[in-house]
C-alpha cells in the first residue's frame, strides 16, 4: 500500500509537468526533436558515471533522499523561468526543460523501481508489481486531471510548485518504506551497493538479459517516438497558445492512462501470475505489430478524439501503444529485474532506461525527420514500424526467458485460481 501510494505521488508529479514540457515541443514541431533528444542523450551519458558513483558509495536511503531532493529543488527553480517564457523563447527554454524533465522521468521512475526490485522477491513482484503500477497509473490519471483544472486558473508556471509538493510526499513515503525494510532480518538497505562506476555499461555487453532489454528498449522507443513526433507536428499546426497545447497533451495522457488502468485491473495481474513476467513483454509487442499493420493498410483517415480531429495513427496508435507500455510492459520488466544481482538492478537497469533509451530517441527522431523530408507519409512510416514491432516480439520472447536470469519463484494459488496469502 505504501509503495503504491508513493508511486501515485511520483506519477502525479511527473504528469503535472509532462504537458508543460510537451507544449514546448509542440511550439516548435518535430524538426527540433532531434536537437532536444540529442541534448538529453549527451546529458544521460555524462550522468551515468555520476549515478554509478552515488549507487556505489551511498546506502539506499541516502540515495533516494539526495536524488529526489535534487529534483524538488530544480522544480522550484524553474518557476520564475516559466513566468518569463515569452521573453526567454519557447525553443531556448524548451531545450533546457525538455532535457531536465526527461532526466527527471528516467532517473526518478527508474530509481523507484530499482528500489522496489530491491525489497520484493521474484514471486512477490509478480503478485504486487501490477498493483503498485496501478497506483502509478492512478497518479498518471490524477495528474492530468489536476493540470486540466489548474492550468486554466493559475497558468503554467505555478504547476511546477504543485508537482514539487507531490514529489516531496513521495519521498517521505519511500524513506518510511526504506526504514521499515532496513529493520527486517537480512536487510542490506544500510549497505552501499559498491562496485564499479561503469558497471552499468560493462554489464550491457556481458549479461544476455541486459542486451535483450536494451534491444527491446530501442524497438519500443522507435514505435513510441514515431507517434510522438507526428503528434508534435499536429500540435504545431493546430494550436497557437501555450495553454491550448498543454491541454491537448494533457488529454492524450489522460486517455493513455485510463487504458493503462484497465489493463492493470484485468489482464496484467492475471498474465504475470499465471503465465509469468515474460509474457508481459511478448503480448504488448504482438499488439503493436497488429496495430501498426492495420494502420499501414488503413492509412491516415481522421477520427474525433476528445473534441480534436486527428489522423487515425495518432488517435489510436499513440494511446494503445503507450497504454500497453505503461499498463503491462513496465511491471513485467521490473518483475524480471528481481531475478538479477543487486548491482544490475540499479546500475545496469538505470543505464538502459536512461542513456540507451535516449540514444533511441535521437536515432528515431532523426530518421523520422529524414523520411518526412523524402515524402514518407503515415502509411509508409507505419509499415516500417511493423517491421520494428516484429523484431521486438522476437527479442521480447528471448528476454523473458533469458538463461542468465535466476530461477523464478512459483506463486502459490488456491483451488479457485486466486492468490494465496
Amino acid at each position: 500500500m505504501l509503495s503504491a501510494l508513493a508511486f501515485f505521488f511520483v506519477m502525479t508529479s511527473y504528469y503535472i509537468i509532462r504537458p508543460v514540457r510537451d507544449q514546448l515541443s509542440g511550439a516548435v514541431g518535430s524538426t527540433s526533436l532531434p536537437l532536444f533528444y540529442g541534448a538529453v542523450f549527451v546529458v544521460m551519458l555524462l550522468l551515468t558515471p555520476v549515478f554509478g558513483l552515488l549507487v556505489a558509495r551511498f546506502p539506499r536511503k541516502r540515495l533516494l533522499g539526495w536524488s529526489y531532493g535534487f529534483f524538488i529543488l530544480c522544480l522550484l527553480a524553474f518557476v520564475p523561468a516559466f513566468m518569463a517564457q515569452d521573453r526567454i523563447g519557447a525553443r531556448e527554454l524548451g531545450v533546457i526543460f525538455f532535457v531536465w524533465v526527461s532526466v527527471f522521468n528516467l532517473f526518478v521512475v527508474s530509481l523507484f523501481w530499482s528500489f522496489m526490485a530491491d525489497i520484493f522477491s521474484s514471486g512477490q513482484a509478480r503478485q504486487v508489481f501490477s498493483l503498485i503500477a496501478l497506483g502509478g497509473m492512478a497518479g498518471a490519471v490524477f495528474g492530468p486531471l489536476v493540470t486540466r483544472l489548474l492550468v486554466q486558473l493559475i497558468g503554467v508556471a505555478p504547476l511546477l510548485l504543485v508537482s514539487a509538493i507531490a514529489l516531496g510526499l513521495s519521498l517521505m513515503l519511500l524513506l518510511q518504506l526504506s526504514i521499515r525494510y532496513d529493520r527486517q532480518p537480512g536487510s542490506r538497505g544500510e549497505e552501499a551497493i559498491g562496485g564499479s562506476l561503469w558497471a552499468g555499461i560493462k554489464e550491457l555487453w556481458s549479461r544476455p538479459f541486459l542486451r535483450y532489454m536494451a534491444l527491446l528498449m530501442l524497438f519500443g522507443d522507435g514505435i513510441g517516438t514515431l507517434a510522438y513526433a507526428l503528434v508534435a507536428d499536429y500540435a504545431k499546426a493546430h494550436f497557437t497558445s501555450t495553454v491550448a497545447r498543454t491541454s491537448f497533451y494533457n488529454d492524450l495522457d489522460l486517455a493513455t492512462n485510463l487504458l493503462g488502468v484497465v489493463l492493470q485491473l484485468s489482464l496484467t495481474p492475471w498474465l504475470l501470475v499465471r503465465r509469468g513476467a515474460g509474457w508481459g513483454l511478448v503480448v504488448p509487442s504482438l499488439v503493436n505489430l497488429v496495430l501498426l499493420a492495420g494502420v499501414a493498410l488503413i492509412g491516415g483517415g481522421s477520427v474525433p478524439f476528445f473534441g480534436y480531429k486527428m489522423p487515425l495513427l495518432l488517435a489510436v496508435m499513440l494511446v494503445i501503444t503507450r497504454g500497453f507500455a505503461y499498463g503491462m510492459t513496465k511491471p513485467a520488466v521490473d518483475a524480471l529485474y528481481t531475478r538479477v544481482p543487486r548491482e544490475t538492478r540499479y546500475k545496469g537497469k538505470n543505464f538502459i532506461e536512461t542513456a540507451v533509451w535516449r540514444f533511441g530517441d535521437v536515432v528515431v527522431t532523426s530518421a523520422v525527420s529524414g523520411l518526412r523530408m523524402l515524402g514518407w507519409g503515415i502509411g509508409g512510416l507505419a509499415l516500417l514500424g511493423t517491421g520494428v514491432a516484429t523484431l521486438a516480439a522476437v527479442v521480447a520472447r528471448r528476454a523473458g526467458w533469458s538463461p542468465d536470469l535466476a530461477p523464478d519463484e512459483r506463486v502459490p494459488t488456491g483451488e479457485d485460481g486466486t492468490l494465496s496469502r
